[in-house]
């Protein structure tokens, strides 16, 4: 007898929402098989089997969500028997399906009625709790149906009482600022994704001392041997290139050239990466995902492009695996496509730089030959951790970067 639990599929994940069951109750379960479908706080991960049997017991149903470590499923060897005992539901009461004794039947959750001692909050449904965790909410005036239990099979115990009594008399600035919700106004609770960026930020620009540099380069060159390029891709009935595969490209190749941008703060060290792994920036539904073109540095202008188009389709529909969006070394974002001239953005920790890609902008410039010429001018905003990178690094680094966009044919050689 095994049981299947929901395992950590990335780093800031801290439940899961199963999407799909792929076996069902009864069916035969061979090692490597996909079980289900889980959707993490940045994708849909498929969940292995590392067990054979025969699937008994469905916990979690289709829709229902589960924190780690959360008992998912049940597997038995051929002639086991499965636990006598009702497993309750965890989606509000639909019946989850089992298996006692090889026989396959649908059993509904028993129904218990929870009468609170004097003084316990009313809370909706059946919650599982401690003698010792009730006594203390009682006393505190705490609903235990609005706690999250960490004791085994989410029971509630005294620490998680204690830690929502500590936290509720102590409110964070930010929540004693914000008014309460009126008539009209609406109430977003917080996706798994939107909380992980909200956590994951705060990090970033509480701990890390940022500072900014900014460039302005002219974008003529590049204008004109994108067209060009594109031209000839055309006729080849191949994908045409973007400026922003250019801008990737560079940002590589000046991090190969300036090493040190390429690096994390490690404590008491500072980690140079051989390989530039390169995280760009993907707005999906719901938030933000950073998805990794691995060994960027090995790769041509053109497989960058086809590496990036491919990875976005699949952030966009959920579909990228956990080794696609963790581990990047750099990262860009490029907000140019929405109109936005210039910006500052927040560093993707543990990097030690972020690159904000501008719009390119015609404008008028002073030419070398002194007389105001119409321009097409990019910005681009470096922001840096400042225990890894100096400034006068930064300043390199984008001087490099500047001389590779205004001569984009040397990204070619």
């Amino acid at each position: 007898m095994s049981y299947i639990e929901m395992p950590k599929l990335s780093d800031t994940m801290t439940e899961g929402t199963l999407v799909k069951w792929r076996k069902a109750v009864g069916d035969e379960v061979e090692i490597s098989d996909i079980l289900a479908e889980v959707e993490t706080d940045k994708a849909v991960m498929e969940l292995e089997s590392f067990e054979k049997g025969i699937l008994s017991e469905i916990y979690v149903n289709e829709g229902g969500k589960a924190r780690i470590g959360q008992k998912l499923a049940l597997l038995l060897s051929p002639g086991e028997s499965a636990p006598t005992k009702v497993v309750e539901a965890t989606d509000g009461g639909k019946p989850s399906s089992t298996v006692v004794a090889g026989e396959s039947r649908e059993v509904l959750p028993k129904a218990r009625e929870v009468i609170p001692k004097a003084g316990e909050p009313v809370a909706s449904g059946r919650v599982k709790a401690s003698p010792l965790a009730k006594k203390i909410a009682a006393a505190k005036g705490t609903a235990l149906g609005t706690l999250q239990g960490s004791g085994p099979g989410g029971r509630i115990v005294a620490r998680d009482v204690e830690s929502a009594s500590a936290a509720s008399s102590t409110p964070t600035p930010a929540a004693a600022l914000v008014p309460p919700a009126g008539p009209g106004d609406k109430r977003i609770p917080l996706s798994g994704m939107r909380k992980a960026i909200a956590d994951r930020l705060l990090v970033s620009k509480t701990q890390i001392p940022h500072f900014y540099l900014n460039i302005e380069v002219d974008a003529a060159e590049l204008m004109r041997l994108r067209s060009e390029l594109n031209a000839h891709l055309e006729k080849a009935a191949l994908g045409k290139l973007t400026i922003n595969d250019f801008i990737l490209k560079a940002s590589v190749v000046a991090a190969t050239k300036v090493p040190r941008v390429n690096a994390s703060f490690a404590g008491d060290a500072i980690i140079e990466y051989g390989d530039v792994n390169l995280s760009v920036a993907v707005a999906i539904e719901g938030g933000l995902i950073t998805p990794v073109i691995r060994q960027a540095q090995q790769k041509s202008l053109r497989e960058i492009s086809e590496a990036v188009k491919d990875l976005a389709a699949r952030a966009r529909t959920k579909k990228l695996k956990l080794e696609e969006y963790q581990g990047g070394t750099i990262t860009v974002t490029n907000l140019g496509s929405h109109g936005i001239e210039s910006f500052s953005a927040i560093i993707n920790p543990p990097q030690a730089i972020i690159l904000a890609i501008g719009a390119i902008v015609k404008k008028p410039v002073v030419s070398a030959n002194a007389e105001i010429v119409v321009g097409q001018r990019m910005a681009i905003g470096l922001s840096a951790d400042h225990r890894v990178v100096d400034g006068a690094i930064g300043a390199q680094y984008l001087a490099e970067l500047r001389q590779l966009l205004e001569h984009p044919a040397l990204m070619l050689i």
